[in-house]
């Protein structure tokens, strides 16, 4: 072994994590960075929109978060995504993981092809997030249906999530869906997040190559361009505060073509920022303070200048009209 080789530092384990909207990828993620065994992790986190909203929730568990906004990592940002590797390869002081969160509508493979590309780093797995409690009917959407399928297609390693709202029966039927789309990805069924951490930390060597590579590099397929073409977001901003209750209502009658909704919010009712998430029919708003989400994190994402002013992000199929019905119900939604 020459001397060149010798300060040839060691490749970065890296892990994509990927699974639809709303299926549970940033809680995951949040477990993990809450019990790292004393080690480096870096993250990179991708959010479809201007706002970032899960980079906030995630940076108060490391200080280490890389922000990709406003698209697809996959598709409209991936030279970003190749600038953003290759900054993180040439620190002098390197992570001893890098985990790369895609959004909801991005294909995790094809992220983990782009990121073996860079001698730098060395891939650990695949981990694609799955909401149990909504698969059989995501899988039976005929826009959403072949994205879904592709992302479980290409998983090294399956995190079956909201197994609570569901029946052990519809569980066992979920998993046995999820083995013929991915028959050689391992399962683990989640509870609040947590899987074991071998999962992000262990070498897989069957991973050299992505499940679901089709030897025809990474370009995008006509129905994802079709996805991508109709998925849009949009944000709304404000430093009034809003009536808990308002606001409950309006997120729950949000128009048909909303796929997901999260945020940061202040409420007249409460003096800490409220995270809150909209998945399918379910409306969640909880205190941010635990997910250790501190409100100056809002700042941090919206380039914010006031303390209180809530962030909060809609992506969806929208039709025309249906931003400003939103926006003008969330104005009615503010205290006084």
């Amino acid at each position: 072994m020459n001397a060149k080789q010798t300060m040839t530092p060691a490749a970065i384990p890296m892990v994509v994590v990927g699974g639809y909207l709303g299926s549970g990828k940033t809680t995951l993620l949040n477990r993990l960075l809450g019990n790292t065994e004393g080690q480096r992790v870096a993250v990179l986190v991708n959010d479809f929109g201007e706002i970032n909203v899960d980079a906030a929730l995630i940076r108060s568990r490391s200080s280490d978060v890389i922000q990709l906004e406003n698209g697809c990592v996959c598709c409209s940002i991936g030279d970003r995504l190749v600038q953003a590797l290759a900054a993180v390869g040439e620190r002098v002081q390197r992570p001893d993981l890098l985990v790369i969160e895609a959004s909801g509508v991005s294909d995790p493979t094809r992220i983990a092809q782009v990121g073996m590309l860079d001698a730098d780093f060395r891939l650990n797995a695949v981990v694609v997030t799955v909401d149990v409690s909504n698969i059989e009917s995501h899988l039976r959407d005929p826009m959403i249906g072949d994205m879904l399928r592709r992302q479980i297609a290409g998983a090294t390693a399956l995190v079956l999530t909201k197994c609570d709202l569901v029946g052990a029966q519809d569980v066992e039927e979920a998993a046995e869906w999820l083995a013929e789309i991915a028959p050689r990805a391992a399962q683990f069924r989640a509870e609040m997040g947590c899987i074991p951490s071998s999962v992000f930390f262990d070498e897989a060597p069957r991973v050299a190559r992505p499940f679901g590579h089709d030897g025809g590099g990474w370009k995008r397929r006509g129905s994802d361009a079709l996805l991508h073409d109709a998925i849009s977001s949009f944000f709304h901003r404000t430093t009034r505060r809003f009536h808990k209750q308002r606001l409950r209502q309006v997120l729950r009658e949000l128009p048909a073509g909303t796929l997901r909704a999260k945020g940061l919010v202040h409420v007249l009712e409460k003096s800490s920022a409220q995270e809150f998430h909209v998945v399918a029919d379910r409306v969640r708003i909880a205190d941010a303070a635990a997910s250790a989400v501190h409100p100056a994190d809002a700042i941090a994402v919206a380039d914010a200048v006031d303390a209180v002013e809530s962030v909060l992000v809609f992506i969806g199929c929208f039709a025309p009209g249906d931003e400003a019905l939103v926006r003008a119900r969330l104005d009615g939604a503010l205290a006084a």
